[in-house]
């Protein structure tokens, strides 16, 4: 990127002005990063000054049944698979008490498309877990879930929702967004969920009064135009809904197993560290609409989501504990579980004050802030896996 490209970018996002598709191409393809991550950074100070936000989660996942063979995926099973599982209830009810302590605040469910689980199944698990944790928030199911169940209920997305909500739901997750280009989808993603169907039920959620995620699978087949596309698909329908809380880039895992379900791993080589941080800074630049870009670090590893917090991302997701879907994948010995104090270490070593947050990102609790430099403790700052 030439002097004059970077000054006139600079002075478009210093002013308020929205940036182009073309302004989000050429920003992917400058080769000054420390640039990028400071211009990403200046506007994420300016939305949310030296905060990072954190909840206190956790993962379930009720079945990895399901009747894709997405290109990406590691963790789908076909009926009958030895290690294919779904779960009753009642085991669900009991694995989430079994979560509850450290003051759990979110249950995050998302699942595989089960072929023969009945519709009833799903608000009826709603209504028992928050019927057995009520001050833990429900967030819940893709919208490719949500399209699924509209054909196995019969029922348009709007009655599904209200059911879930009746249920208990209180956010959509912000997965099955992938990559909305169709060039690329076709490629890796095998349901008919695609951008109309995942815009339209996020539509309708967000005009129920429900605040959801919205994410970005990167790193894999597709270019940065592809990527560039796909956040200004999701600022189109921001500006015309309000809805979306936060913006998730999910980074590509390839298997440590080499599992053959995972068939892009043989065409890629997935994102270094140094594009993670250029996807987190464009993300932050081109989407001025959204409050916050969250580093769902499971995906990233500690050191590049630490690294992150200064390149436009503003939270470090949650607790965790398991995440099957990525830990499936994952071969980078990212941990299973961080607490709370764990999380408060990790961000106040980036030099940022923790703030944990509910899941509609009302705050919770603010934190010290980092150490002053000169106070620092004598030994090296650690290296997080």
């Amino acid at each position: 990127m030439d002097s004059g490209l970077q000054r006139e970018l600079e002075t478009k996002v210093r002013s308020g002005e929205r940036l182009s598709y073309d302004d989000g191409v050429a920003l992917y393809a400058t080769d000054d990063l420390v640039w990028l991550g400071e211009l990403a950074h200046e506007v994420r100070t300016r939305l949310n000054g030296d905060r990072v936000m954190f909840n206190v989660n956790r993962h379930l996942n009720l079945t990895n049944v399901c009747t894709a063979s997405c290109a990406y995926c590691s963790f789908q099973r076909k009926p009958g698979e030895k290690d294919a599982y779904t779960m009753r209830v009642e085991e669900a009810v009991r694995l989430a008490r079994s979560m509850e302590g450290e003051g759990l605040t979110e249950l995050h469910i998302v699942n595989g498309l089960h072929p023969t689980l009945p519709w009833r199944y799903y608000p009826k698990v709603l209504r028992e877990l928050k019927a057995a944790l009520p001050d833990v928030a429900l967030k819940c199911f893709t919208a490719t879930e949500i399209h699924f169940f509209e054909r196995l209920s019969g029922m348009p997305a709007s009655e599904v929702l209200d059911e879930l909500i009746d249920a208990g739901l209180e956010s959509l997750t912000g997965g099955g967004a992938e990559i909305f280009d169709w060039e690329v989808r076709k490629e890796i993603v095998d349901h008919d969920t695609h951008w109309e169907d995942w815009s339209r039920i996020h539509r309708i959620a967000h005009g129920k009064g429900l605040r959801t995620p919205a994410t970005m699978l990167y790193g894999h087949i597709e270019e940065p135009r592809h990527r560039v596309d796909h956040v200004l698909r999701l600022r189109e329908l921001q500006d015309e809904t309000g809805g979306f809380v936060v913006f998730i880039p999910l980074r590509y895992q390839h298997d440590r197993d080499h599992d053959p379900r995972n068939r892009l791993q043989d065409r890629t080589t997935m994102a270094s560290g140094a594009e993670a941080l250029r996807t987190f800074a464009v993300s932050r630049l081109l989407f001025d609409n959204v409050p916050h870009v969250k580093n769902f670090w499971v995906m990233h590893g500690l050191t590049t989501a630490a690294l992150s917090l200064s390149f436009g991302a503003d939270d470090l997701d949650g607790s965790v504990v398991e995440y099957k879907i990525t830990h499936d994948a994952d071969r980078f010995g990212t941990p299973d579980k961080m607490t709370r104090e764990d999380l408060l270490t990790v961000i106040r070593d980036a030099g940022f004050t923790p703030v944990e947050r509910n899941t509609r990102y009302e705050v919770i609790r603010t934190f010290d802030g980092p150490v002053p430099l000169r106070e620092r403790r004598a030994e090296p700052q650690p290296i997080w896996a």
